[in-house]
């Protein structure tokens, strides 16, 4: 079914996360309709069956609108907690001796069970350990095969089952723990577009989900932890995307160095063609008050200048009180943001990096024709979506319509910088390609009569893989006729 919604007009993406305060098929609707053009879906929380509702009313919306809608479903991971403590609640003393170890006895100011045995050995002498979101710390002094002795370097409250960060070493539990292999098999039952996998510490975490995946959705790796910075490239080689995850990288990372760590990997994605969302905390009063921070919106600004591909909401629109109130404002700062006359010098300070093919050839040839003939947009043909992630990486000054004749292609598209996506029919020749991108073009209001087009496909059509031809044709104004 072609459908022919109009273009945003802005390039970044909108990824708002649903929840309780947005789990209706009218607030969804609401949602599209104030920017989101991807939703993610936390598998953190509830069932399976109340996440399983909330993609179908996300489809049921795609349908009615006629529009693709992206659909991230978001694994919890590996989670590490200490056990109960006597009471509820303990105290921790500055200076303090504290002994966690494997007795599951209810634990009080002087020790606490640990139920993860990994731990024991990947500690040594010298780590922290930060409990409840580094609200405490431990300094590791000793570790036994049964017992990590610490002392308390910041104190307080301690409640039971809080969750432990392990900033300084490489914790040897899998990404994908038990629950994780059952919601991600949910998830691509209910036909999901991409998986976000939490607590990524080393490529080879990737490459497993990957293989679980077996190309059934794309796949967003989550850097959150200070030993996937370690081995970036090699994890942005296997995932399809990255998102900078402020929440627990901000835990285990000294605050200061978070924004010099979200500018690297924002950088070395779009360097290697990867899409970059930038996620926690963007407009995080904004889940009390109807309005942000100014310190806020610059946040979400700064990351839209440095050419992110998606801005994410979390709490805001999943439990706040003004869901659609903090879409509405993602949109308008990233609008405001892209009307700037130096926002294109900004996001061209990234050097991307073009490899010797003939498909990155193409691609980085049409940007530099839109720029020379003033085009008004790049129309990629493209079955997997790489022809249009090529367009996209070149952060051109015109959109690019992505023109597939698989719905998963285009919703997929939803996470990628500057592209909008149309459902058609696939062409069988050159002058029926030139054809149909002149009138979707059209349609889309993307360009009007008199207007060039730059075109990029591949040959043979119906051939992934194969982009080796860019095109440039000017509007008649006629194209509509009889269509």
């Amino acid at each position: 079914m072609t459908q022919h919604v109009q273009p945003r007009g802005r390039r970044v993406k909108v990824l708002a996360t649903l929840g309780p305060a947005s789990s209706s098929e009218a607030m969804i609707e609401a949602l599209v309709n104030a920017g989101a053009d991807a939703f993610r879906v936390n598998m953190s929380h509830g069932t399976q069956a109340e996440r399983g509702a909330l993609i179908t009313a996300i489809r049921a919306v795609e349908k009615r609108i006629r529009q693709p809608l992206t659909v991230l479903a978001d694994l919890q991971g590996p989670k590490l907690r200490i056990g109960r403590i006597a009471g509820g609640a303990t105290l921790l003393e500055n200076g303090a001796a504290f002994c966690l170890d494997q007795d599951v006895t209810p634990g009080d100011a002087r020790r606490a069970c640990l139920p993860h045995r990994e731990l024991f050995a990947a500690l040594a002498p010298g780590a922290r350990l930060l409990i409840d979101d580094g609200k405490l710390v431990l300094r590791v002094q000793a570790v036994g095969p049964d017992r990590i002795d610490t002392i308390v370097e910041v104190g307080g409250k301690l409640s039971d089952n809080k969750g432990v960060n392990v900033p300084d070493a490489v914790v040897p539990l899998p990404a994908l723990t038990a629950k994780d292999r059952s919601d991600l098999s949910f998830a691509l039952d209910q036909g999901v577009d991409w998986i976000a996998l939490s607590f990524v510490q080393r490529p080879e975490d990737v490459a497993e989900a990957r293989a679980l995946i077996k190309g059934r959705a794309a796949l967003l790796a989550k850097i959150e932890k200070p030993a996937a910075l370690d081995r970036l490239a090699e994890i942005l080689e296997i995932a399809d995307a990255v998102m900078v995850a402020r929440g627990d990288l901000g835990v285990e990372l000294p605050p200061e160095r978070v924004p010099a760590a979200q500018k690297r990997i924002v950088a070395m994605a779009r360097a290697l063609g990867k899409p970059v969302v930038v996620a926690t905390q963007m407009l995080e009063s904004m889940i009390v008050s109807p309005s942000p921070t100014r310190a806020e919106v610059s946040d979400v600004a700064t990351a839209i200048y440095d050419g992110a591909d998606a801005v994410m909401l979390s709490a805001e629109s999943a439990a706040g009180k003004f869901p659609i109130e903090a879409v509405t404002m993602m949109d308008a700062i990233a609008r405001e943001v892209e009307a700037d006359p130096g926002y294109f010098g900004r996001v061209h300070f990234t050097e991307i990096t073009i490899a010797a093919t003939t498909a990155d050839a193409i691609s980085h040839a049409a940007a530099s024709i839109s720029r020379t003939i003033a085009a008004r947009a790049i129309v990629c043909f493209t079955i997997s979506g790489s022809t249009a992630r090529r367009a996209a990486r070149e952060r051109a000054a015109v959109p690019v319509l992505c023109l597939t004749p698989k719905t998963e292609t285009a919703r997929r598209m939803g996470l990628v910088w500057g592209v909008h996506s149309v459902v058609t029919r696939d062409v069988a020749s050159f002058e029926e390609m030139v054809a149909k991108a002149k009138r979707v073009a059209l349609r889309t209001g993307m360009v009007a009569g008199g207007d060039p087009l730059v075109l990029i496909a591949g040959v043979p059509f119906s051939t992934p893989g194969t982009t080796n031809v860019v095109h440039v044709v000017r509007l008649t104004g006629q194209e509509l006729v009889g269509y």
